[in-house]
């Protein structure tokens, strides 16, 4: 399983989204509000990325009307301030490189919060292109397999076919892959082969994955969780490789 599979199963054990639903349904609401802006449209039918943010939202019970607002928001109705998206580049303990998309209605609030909760990790901020030159933009498409009845091998065939560059296979989740431009067409091409789709974003795919030692691992994760807990920042991107025993161990 990739570092993002792993990841993202450790925090849904520890009920992180459960236990700060609040804050969830803000950084969905951003995701909603940019995606409406920068696709210069408040239909989801002819706004794709706003396609993928309000079904993020309703996947995750945010209320319709919070959507609502959150569009009209990005058609600029409404008094608040804009939002605008930003990326700052890191290097995590260990010599592991971070991509933090943040987004914030106050630049120097965020990027104060980012460089803080970095450094006092004992990691390194970085300047812009230090660390984005080891990652790819990728669509990504999830597919659950626990208590399915799919047949992974059949699921890859489909996904290749459908024009996907990579899929990631484990016991519990399949994860494909495939140009950002082209996430739209794979994603309903798969929808019309009756595969169940659980998700499917915008992700900052690392090219080659690193394995530091375990206390470094460790504090990597801890410094993730600390970045991703921020009121301002969407997601982090890594190109941390987390073994089994790590991940258990920092569960």
């Amino acid at each position: 399983m990739s570092g993002h599979s792993k990841w993202h199963t450790i925090r849904r054990s520890k009920g992180v989204a459960d236990q700060r639903r609040g804050q969830l349904f803000t950084k969905l609401a951003r995701d909603i509000t940019i995606a409406a802006r920068e696709g210069g449209s408040g239909d989801p039918e002819m706004n794709f990325r706003l396609r993928l943010a309000v079904d993020k939202a309703r996947a995750n019970n945010m209320p319709n009307d919070s959507i609502a607002r959150a569009i009209e928001r990005g058609m600029g109705k409404g008094n608040e301030e804009a939002l605008e998206e930003i990326y700052y580049e890191a290097y995590a303990p260990g010599g592991i490189a971070l991509m933090i998309e943040a987004a914030t209605d106050n630049r120097n609030r965020t990027s104060s919060d980012v460089r803080s909760t970095i450094n006092k990790a004992g990691g390194n901020p970085g300047e812009p292109g230090s660390v984005s030159w080891m990652f790819d933009l990728k669509g990504l498409i999830t597919v659950e397999l626990t208590g399915s009845d799919l047949d992974p091998d059949e699921v890859q065939l489909a996904a290749i076919d459908a024009g996907a560059d990579d899929v990631e296979v484990s016991a519990d989740v399949l994860e494909i892959y495939c140009d950002w431009t082209q996430l739209h067409a794979v994603r309903q091409s798969l929808l019309d082969a009756g595969i169940p789709i659980t998700g499917a974003e915008k992700t900052m795919r690392p090219q080659t994955l690193v394995q530091p030692d375990e206390k470094e691992a460790l504090s990597v994760m801890r410094l993730i969780e600390k970045l991703e807990d921020l009121d301002d920042v969407q997601k982090v991107f890594s190109n941390l490789e987390i073994t089994d025993e790590i991940a258990a161990k920092f569960e």
